[in-house]
């Protein structure tokens, strides 16, 4: 692969009760471990981390997919729930919603583009075989 772009983060501390930063400073913030894991919660965790990720990135391959089939996309949006528990196996598994929302679009044509969507989408191509991935079109 032909990398574009690069990002570069250290964490550091004890991981999910640590911190993260990226080189460039745009993200800097400690980790909290979620209460429901246990942990004092009121923070940002590695899977809040990834959910807001893959939302922006499905949401923009939404946008391209859309360029590319020539239709205007107005209000859209992606949602993203990443879930973690056990793999059944002694470790940790992942799985992820997306609910993708183009209003005043039929819903045929609506589906048409998140299934175009997660066709493009890097985290969808990194997760394909990996991790249960759901995607629901909604009007609303």
């Amino acid at each position: 692969m032909d990398a574009i772009y690069t990002a570069e983060a250290l964490a550091t501390g004890e991981g999910r009760a640590g911190a993260v930063r990226t080189v460039d400073g745009h993200v800097d913030m400690d980790l909290r471990i979620p209460r429901e894991m246990g942990g004092p919660g009121g923070g940002a965790n590695p899977e809040a981390l990834f959910a807001a990720g893959y939302a922006a990135c499905f949401h923009s391959a939404l946008q391209a997919a859309a360029r590319a089939q020539k239709v205007t996309l107005e209000n859209s949006s992606v949602g993203s729930r990443v879930h973690i528990g056990s793999n059944g196996e002694g470790g940790y598994g992942l799985a992820v919603e997306l609910e993708v929302v183009i209003p005043d679009l039929p819903a045929d044509q609506a589906q048409d583009l998140a299934d175009a969507a997660h066709l493009i989408c890097p985290y969808s191509n990194a997760t394909r075989g990996n991790i249960e991935v759901t995607v629901t079109v909604s009007e609303d």
